[in-house]
């Protein structure tokens, strides 16, 4: 069973099923990805699977050979997190016997997300990619990505509120959220009062998707329905729970 996959939002369109049905759906690159990091309970703490999606190196390097490119994007510390690039405190460690961590080989990934494995059986070592055929065969999935920043907004937008009547005698007051507290007691506004603020921008989940197809050969899956985030949008995809 697949652990996770990272991907991104392509966007939305239109699919027929075999009855000739429509369904509204959007389509997500998911993958390659590479696993970083294998987490184990006798070292971290807790059992996850660490993945990396998206190379950080400029559109121009991307067709340059791998000893070509400039890595000036990526700070040492991603670079090192990926490759074992022979510092002065790997070499104190090994001095004095403490094991090396593995380490992938790859480029620094933009959008790097660990996936829970807590009590399962997990058959993926570091350095390996994933892929979207990893999800064939299942049926439906959880995608987590995040929502749309919206910006500061009103009641209105915020919290569906239906605004003031427009009757005669309102004046510019339309879309105000009216009162917000009592008067004498407790002579304040209670916490969490659904007041305009932010709106958006928040990490979100879109559960129980079914998967309509999978295109292995260019690492696209399919899924029913819409998905957290805009377009170009970093998304992580799991299987249903």
């Amino acid at each position: 069973m697949p652990v996770g996959i990272l991907g991104r939002k392509i966007g939305m369109t239109q699919v027929y099923d075999a009855q000739g049905n429509i369904h509204s759906a959007t389509v997500v690159e998911a993958g390659p990805c590479t696993v970083l990091q294998v987490k184990t309970k006798d070292r971290d703490g807790y059992e996850a699977v660490q993945l990396g999606f998206d190379d950080k190196i400029s559109d121009k390097d991307k067709d340059r050979p791998e000893d070509q490119r400039k890595r000036s994007r990526a700070s040492r510390a991603e670079r090192g997190h990926v490759a074992d690039l022979k510092s002065k405190r790997q070499k104190k460690l090994a001095e004095s016997g403490v094991p090396a961590v593995p380490k992938a080989g790859c480029e620094a990934k933009r959008f790097v997300r660990e996936f829970r494995v807590d009590g399962e059986t997990v058959e993926v070592q570091v350095g390996h990619v994933v892929a979207a055929d990893s999800f064939d065969g299942v049926a439906r999935v959880d995608v987590i990505g995040t929502s749309k920043g919206r910006g500061f907004t009103g009641v209105m937008k915020r919290h569906n509120f239906s605004g003031t009547c427009a009757s005669h005698g309102v004046k510019k007051a339309h879309r105000k959220p009216g009162s917000i507290g009592n008067n004498t007691y407790p002579s304040r506004v209670w916490k969490g009062k659904r007041m305009a603020g932010h709106f958006g921008n928040e990490r979100c989940t879109s559960r129980n998707l079914r998967v309509l197809q999978i295109d292995k050969d260019n690492n696209m899956i399919v899924v029913e329905g819409s998905i957290p985030g805009p377009n170009g949008g970093y998304v992580m995809i799991q299987r249903a729970k």
